[in-house]
């Protein structure tokens, strides 16, 4: 079996702010259930060596809730708090010994939580039409922004390179950025996506505030959300544009777009997928993901139950040629690598068929408490 070749765009190194990467692989923050009072377990933290020993370099942590009580009631969801600081430090650690780097993603559900009396969101609804919990007040805001940045801290403190902040999916910080959704008109919403996009901006600043110039800060985002696939943030490239320029102007290093399947593109009449046009109108860097070495989403085989099939070859020739044009500069890959942990020196090695793919199995039995996503989907 021959090795790529050199030339290949996907091995070739970059860097990222202060961190040398060898190639363009990242592995994306995944719910992986294997977190205990909010704390990851070792196995957590071998289980990122493992996929940074496979190749990949650039780890996100799975989401982990802010400090702040409303953020999630997921029973094996990680947190990041004083709390969990030092299991957090051995995931760092553990990923450090395998050469690569590591960011831990900052989350918080909002109206995705089950109604429990701590469910907030822009305007009290998960989707157009359907409400769940409370609108979050002014001073809830203020407060959240000191939450996003005190586990910013905490993550700082635990070595970590970076955080990522979760702006994506239908969460709380997209559903800001949501139109559909977002009926505030205290300058944190409405039809003007600089009034919606404000909010995750504050944040962004303040955490690039306390933490200085050298620490990362990725921002995830999406159209798409788990509730409804159809969704939109930004419905032309004008609004495109002032969010991503919003974005880099309050602190932010990359732009992690996210997409259900990498290959479909944006908008009609021009082959860039979200992270094609996101590079082109914001002058950062940004991260593509969705389907990477797969037929089918996330969301089909978590909702519907269907595994994927094998969709390498397609995907490397694909992706290579998209980052020789300079569509995007990094390439998340999700669940190939809960398949097969050295799925990237495979890719290296043009070794497909020694590839183990994966399988709805392989989330194994995740207590995540999604009924709000399935009903939307029932």
């Amino acid at each position: 079996m021959s090795a790529a070749p050199e030339s290949s765009p996907l091995f070739t190194p970059y860097r990222l702010k202060g961190l040398a990467l060898p190639n363009r692989f990242v592995m994306p923050a995944m719910q992986r259930g294997m977190c205990a009072a909010g704390s990851p377990k070792p196995e957590l933290a071998a289980y990122y060596r493992r996929r940074a020993e496979g190749g990949v370099k650039l780890i996100v942590g799975e989401s982990a809730a802010i400090d702040h009580e409303t953020a999630t009631r997921q029973p094996t969801s990680a947190w990041i708090t004083h709390a969990t600081r030092d299991a957090w430090a051995h995931c760092v650690d553990e990923v450090g010994k395998a050469g690569g780097h590591m960011l831990i993603q900052l989350w918080h559900e909002g109206a995705v939580r089950k109604d429990d009396g701590l469910s907030i969101s822009p305007s009290g609804y998960v989707q157009p039409g359907k409400a769940n919990g409370r609108a979050a007040t002014l001073d809830e805001i203020a407060e959240l922004i000191e939450a996003y940045t005190r586990s910013a801290l905490i993550a700082q403190d635990a070595g970590a390179a970076g955080v990522e902040v979760h702006a994506a999916h239908g969460y709380f910080l997209d559903q800001f950025l949501w139109a559909g959704i977002n009926h505030r008109d205290d300058g944190y919403g409405g039809a003007d996506i600089a009034q919606r996009a404000r909010f995750p901006a504050e944040i962004v600043a303040s955490i690039r505030a306390a933490c200085g110039p050298d620490f990362v800060i990725s921002l995830r985002f999406s159209q798409w959300k788990e509730v409804d696939y159809a969704a939109r943030v930004a419905g032309t490239p004008d609004e495109l544009a002032v969010f991503a320029g919003m974005m880099k102007q309050a602190g932010v290093d990359v732009l992690h777009a996210s997409t259900r399947r990498f290959w479909e593109p944006e908008w009609d009449g021009d082959r860039r997928n979200l992270a094609g046009w996101t590079r082109a109108l914001g002058g950062l860097p940004v991260i593509t993901v969705g389907s990477v070495g797969l037929d089918t989403d996330v969301m089909t085989t978590f909702i519907e139950g269907r595994d994927a099939k094998p969709r390498v070859a397609e995907a490397v020739e694909d992706l290579e040629a998209r980052i020789a044009a300079h569509e995007f500069d990094l390439v998340a890959v999700g669940r190939a690598l809960i398949g097969d942990p050295d799925f990237v020196k495979k890719l290296e090695a043009r070794d497909y068929g020694a590839i183990r793919l994966f399988t709805r199995a392989d989330l194994g039995a995740l207590e995540w408490d999604t009924d709000v996503i399935h009903e939307a989907h029932a």
